[in-house]
């Protein structure tokens, strides 16, 4: 069993930055591949951004440019930079691990990953 806590939300206004954090249990950390995904009220969750297990990225096309993912296996915890906010940002943004270890994958696609956080708000104000 994997948990996975995510934070860092908050209220910021347009052009502004928030940094989320998503700490994951689980000793095979460096294994997994992590995703960020966001869900607006009445709309369909939204790929973000995912990191591979061997450092590989991919963004989402609305965020690319403006939102950086990493992460620190040391510490077990997955991180999203997001600059240059813009009100169609808020959401509730979710961290999502795949723990299958060390496996290749389509980290857009929100049914391989095997465990979500809880969520975080953020809230882009104009």
């Amino acid at each position: 069993q994997v948990q996975l806590v995510d934070f860092g939300g908050g209220l910021v206004q347009a052009g502004g930055s928030l940094r989320l954090s998503c700490a994951a249990s689980g000793r095979t950390f460096s294994g997994y591949n992590m995703g960020w995904f966001r869900q607006a009220p009445g709309k369909e969750r939204e790929f973000v951004a995912a990191i591979n297990w061997s450092g590989e990225i991919f963004y989402g096309d609305s965020v690319k440019g403006r939102f950086t993912i990493s992460r620190d296996n040391a510490k077990n915890t997955v991180y999203l930079q997001m600059n240059s906010l813009k009100p169609e940002d808020t959401a509730v943004y979710y961290c999502a691990a795949h723990t299958r270890g060390f496996i290749y994958t389509n980290l857009r696609d929100r049914s391989v990953y095997d465990y979500w956080g809880q969520g975080t708000q953020v809230t882009v104000s104009s």
